[in-house]
């Protein structure tokens, strides 16, 4: 009996603790999104796996001495694209998500994990500038939620937001990406992509309060050359990207230790195992975090997954995926 009282303590306490902790875990929707234009008729299909490590304390900018906490998220991204005109792409992203969290006090272990379908993305993206070498392109769209927000820890209790695989609230988003090739090397592409996410409210969190997530500004900023290696088509990339999130709010009080800005730099390699069949693998390495409050936030994360594109392929108008 007295071990039952401690471990119900301990779990207990594990997840207070929790609470206070937010992190940047989660499916990577806006990281996703992105596919290539084609010709008029012609559609994408991507299949991709995500898995993101979070095992770094932060305080502001300092990184405390402080393994206890992990978090992996393991996240498979389903895309799709259909170019209703050559300017004129819609987009989508489906996703399924497994949240493990782990909280190691003293020699007691407390696991929580969570898996399912997780919220969708619908965009429509449209080619506004289109040059012989560069282009602009806006796009507007929103987050569907299809994920569950009542998955419970082994003692039947709530987990927390941020560890359910949905969020039972609609986003807007708005993303804009600017290409261009250099005149010195027509191979190699800069592009600039920008994502601002406007997240909605969950009316029923814990039964009657309201939770909504931070909203969200994404910069991506990187360059793509092509090579050819021992006759495969090679496109290595190197992206720096800037990401700011506002604090939590429940009902419409700040959440604390939400929020922050993070800076990560991204080198990725994509190989053109035919004309229409992409192979590519991303890593996401963070060189910058200033967090409010005390957080945890990513070690590392590793994207990889394949492209198969039906219908004639015209000139990639950009490769920032």
């Amino acid at each position: 009996m007295r071990s039952f009282f401690f471990t119900f303590c301990f779990l207990i306490l594990a997840d207070l603790n929790h609470a206070q902790t937010c992190c940047s875990g989660g499916v990577p929707l806006s990281n996703n999104i992105g596919l290539s234009f084609l010709d008029k008729g012609a559609y994408q299909i991507g299949l991709f796996y995500d898995y993101n490590n979070l095992n770094t304390l932060n305080e502001g900018t300092k990184v405390l001495n402080d393994n206890s906490r992990l978090r992996i998220t393991n996240s498979i991204l389903l895309n799709f694209s259909y170019n209703f005109t050559d300017r004129l792409l819609g987009e989508g992203l489906f996703t399924w998500v497994n949240q493990q969290r782990e909280i190691t006090l003293g020699n007691n272990v407390n696991f929580d994990e969570t898996f399912g379908i997780g919220d969708a993305i619908l965009l429509l993206r449209y080619m506004l500038v289109k040059e012989e070498y560069s282009s602009l392109i806006i796009g507007a769209g929103g987050k569907i939620p299809l994920g569950s927000t009542e998955e419970v820890n082994s003692l039947g209790i709530l987990l927390n937001a941020d560890l359910q695989p949905g969020s039972n609230a609609f986003d807007f988003i708005f993303t804009s990406t600017y290409t261009t090739i250099f005149d010195f090397r027509k191979s190699l592409q800069f592009h600039a992509r920008a994502t601002y996410r406007d997240t909605g409210i969950n009316s029923s969190y814990l039964g009657s309060s309201e939770y909504k997530f931070g909203n969200e500004f994404q910069m991506f900023v990187g360059a793509t050359d092509s090579f050819l290696v021992w006759k495969q088509l090679v496109n290595p990339s190197l992206v720096f990207k800037y990401r700011n999130a506002q604090m939590d709010q429940l009902d419409t009080n700040n959440v604390a230790n939400t929020g922050g800005e993070w800076i990560f730099m991204n080198p990725s390699v994509t190989i053109a195992l035919s004309p229409k069949i992409n192979f590519s693998t991303r890593v996401e390495i963070p060189i910058y975090s200033n967090v409010t409050g005390v957080q945890l936030t990513p070690t590392y994360r590793i994207n990889t997954g394949i492209t198969f594109q039906f219908g004639n392929k015209r000139r990639n108008e950009s490769l920032l995926n």
